[in-house]
């Protein structure tokens, strides 16, 4: 499974006040960390902490690139930053799209360009959608969207939106089904990504929400997270779940085996 670390994001005070005093050290020490945890890939989100967010996500990238040349997802609205950061970090992933027309022909675009992947979220100026045939629908309509400009489906992660689970509890098996029956959109099947510590926001019990949710969503069949993976609980939960998924061959030592392959 495709780790995504999620903690280079300037809505972290650590982080913020990194980004405006132009601190790197705190910025590679948790791009290292994160690396050290089991990501794979790396969110960078400016957040509010940057006046200037095209200033910003250079300095970001610069700094992470000089101690790690891991896959970069770039995580911001703003177009122009974007761009920047893809300038900077090709075949980067872009988070994100939604399945308007005129943010996906401006998302897909910049992808096409420097040839990068794209998160694209099941939602659109409704809003979040309401159950699973709704997000199904509006993945239906982004995996038609790329076969139309000949996007490779490999490079697109269908995102299906996780609300918190103390405000929307009904939703949180919505997205389950929804990551299920989104494998057979297409083929190749689009792969699958979440938000994951959203289900948890604002509860007592975060990390005990978000490695049960994890479990249940790669049972559904997730490919990838943006998550925390500095919670080893959280982590070991994705291990020994894969493991019985027979995606790893047991031994005694199965967690220190993955972290070592």
């Amino acid at each position: 499974m495709q780790i995504i670390g999620e903690l280079i994001n300037g809505m972290y005070k650590k982080v913020g006040n990194a980004i405006k005093d132009a601190d790197p050290k705190p910025i590679k020490a948790l791009a290292l960390a994160q690396i050290e945890a089991g990501a794979n890939c790396l969110d960078v989100n400016c957040g509010p902490a940057a006046k200037d967010q095209v200033e910003a996500f250079k300095w970001l990238i610069k700094t992470i690139r000089e101690v790690t040349p891991v896959k970069l997802v770039i995580d911001t609205t703003n177009l122009e930053a974007t761009e920047t950061a893809l300038k900077c970090a090709p075949q980067s992933i872009i988070n994100s799209t939604t399945a308007d027309p005129q943010k996906m022909e401006a998302v897909f675009g910049l992808a096409l360009k420097y040839n990068s992947e794209v998160i694209a979220l099941t939602m659109n100026k409704k809003g979040i959608p309401r159950n699973k045939e709704e997000r199904l629908e509006l993945a239906a309509g982004i995996v038609t969207y790329c076969s139309q400009i000949d996007f490779d489906l490999n490079k697109l992660y269908l995102d299906p939106v996780i609300l918190p689970v103390n405000v929307a509890q009904l939703q949180a098996m919505e997205v389950v089904e929804a990551v299920r029956d989104f494998k057979i959109l297409s083929t190749p099947p689009p792969k699958t990504v979440v938000g994951l510590s959203n289900i948890s926001q604002r509860t007592h019990q975060r990390s005990l929400i978000n490695r049960i949710y994890l479990v249940m969503l790669i049972e559904a069949g997730l490919d990838a997270a943006i998550l925390d993976p500095l919670d080893k609980n959280l982590m070991q939960a994705m291990i020994a779940t894969e493991l019985l998924m027979n995606k790893h061959i047991y031994c005694d030592s199965f967690l220190e085996a993955y972290k070592n392959r």
